[in-house]
């Protein structure tokens, strides 16, 4: 495993963009307010050839009393707990403070290496951190994270507390938890984990970053991205959660699999439909997750009943796999990711160009392609160049000619010959003429 830095301190001290600099891309959401990180949120780095997980977290009310905030500090307990090296984050502008007194005890009995940082320190003199000697936690490092001033310096000195000789990771499978507020994705989340990762409340809206925990299971690496519920534009209230709502779009955009968490109580609702057709138009490989199945009365024929009305309200991606789980009581959530891997390797197969040919061709020859003013669509060869999504492109003497309704036809062909279940594919048309032959 690479090492952990883990960035913590009260809340607003700027934590959340320096995480951001360094990432290298917006992933935490940062505004000049507190308590608008929550979880524990990660991102690989590298510094000077180290490679290196950074983790964000909210910021430490260590005496409050407020639930939000009680849960806040248990993710960043739990980011101190894993972290080899810890960055401890003070604001230079507001002066040292009685809670960040409180922090700094609280890391120095985690025992483990503390760099402390005083950020929105935009012009340098030695007075400005002089005090922050008093915090016994060794030498203050100025810091501008806003302006990228005196990053270098604060990764340098993480950096000089790894231990030798550590491996990057291995790839692992990223799977996106997508959905509607309150449809259980962070239960789900922890419970695939056996670990409270992220915060669970009731209050809708409650996760707001996208949050990445990496994990192996049965000997296979996943990452795992618990994200913001998607409400319909019109009902987004402020930046946070349009922000919120960017983050989830991207996490879907960055992984290999994307499960769609649906609440059984509600059914598929057409702001669900909406979710997963944003998948389906970005190829992603999904499992319909239909959570809390534990509060459905249920006969012989209700999962048989979900499948049918599934089946209608996604007509349009009815390669789609479902499976009908409880976060709350774990039941079939073991049976999550092996079918999350099992439609990522469809997404991957790649079908031999001789097969492919053979099986068109004789398709065409069952089914002629309708002809358009007397001239009819004639195939000359087949080929698939990619994969996720399987992308399949037909060589013909007039793209124009294929209707939607053939190209349908061939895509059902394709299917019935090879298990492409629980993936999108594609098929492209190419004229000869367009490719000088």
């Amino acid at each position: 495993m690479v090492p952990v830095i883990a960035i913590v301190g009260r809340p607003n001290v700027g934590k959340s963009t320096f995480f951001n600099k360094v990432a290298g891309r917006k992933i935490s959401i940062t505004e000049n307010r507190p308590g608008v990180t929550r979880d524990r949120i990660t991102a690989d780095c590298e510094w000077r050839g180290r490679p290196f997980t950074l983790i964000d977290t909210g910021g430490l009310e260590t005496k409050s009393d407020d639930f939000m905030w009680k849960q806040i500090a248990l993710q960043a307990n739990a980011a101190i707990d894993s972290a080899d090296v810890i960055l401890f984050f003070t604001d230079g502008r507001e002066g040292l403070t009685s809670s960040d007194h409180d922090v700094a005890e609280l890391l120095r009995r985690s025992g483990k290496p503390v760099v402390l940082a005083v950020n929105k320190v935009d012009d340098y003199s030695p007075d400005q951190v002089f005090e922050y000697y008093s915090l016994g936690l060794g030498e203050p490092y100025p810091v501008s994270a806003e302006h990228s001033r005196g990053i270098g310096d604060v990764l340098d000195a993480a950096v000089a507390y790894f231990p030798k000789g550590e491996n990057p990771q291995s790839e692992s499978l990223k799977i996106a938890v997508v959905g509607k507020p309150n449809a259980g994705k962070s239960s789900l989340v922890n419970r695939i984990l056996g670990q409270e990762r992220t915060i669970v409340t009731p209050i809708a809206g409650t996760t707001r970053d996208a949050v990445d925990t990496r994990f192996e299971q049965g000997g296979k690496s996943y990452t795992l991205i618990d994200t913001a519920g998607i409400r319909r534009k019109r009902s987004v209230e402020d930046d946070v959660e349009y922000y919120s709502v960017l983050r989830a779009f991207d996490a879907v955009r960055r992984a290999d699999v994307v499960l769609l968490v649906v609440d059984c109580a509600e059914g598929l609702t057409e702001q669900d439909v909406r979710i997963i057709g944003y998948v389906h138009e970005q190829g992603k490989p999904s499992v319909v997750v239909m959570n809390k199945w534990d509060t459905i009365e249920k006969d012989t024929n209700t999962v048989l009943a979900f499948e049918k009305k599934l089946k209608e309200d996604l007509k349009f991606m009815g390669y789609f796999r479902s499976v009908y789980v409880s976060a709350k009581t774990g039941q079939r959530v073991d049976k999550i990711l092996p079918l999350a891997g099992e439609v990522y390797a469809h997404a991957c197969f790649r079908v031999p160009t001789g097969a492919l040919n053979d099986l068109l061709l004789d398709a065409m020859r069952v089914s002629e392609p309708p002809s358009y003013n007397g001239k009819r669509m004639k195939m000359y060869f087949c080929t698939q160049p990619s994969v996720c999504p399987p992308l399949f492109v037909l060589m013909v003497n007039d793209e124009t000619l294929l209707h939607f309704s053939y190209e349908r036809y061939l895509e059902n062909v394709i299917r019935e010959a090879y298990d492409f279940s629980g993936t999108p594919i594609r098929i492209a048309v190419r004229s000869q003429k367009e490719n000088g032959v």
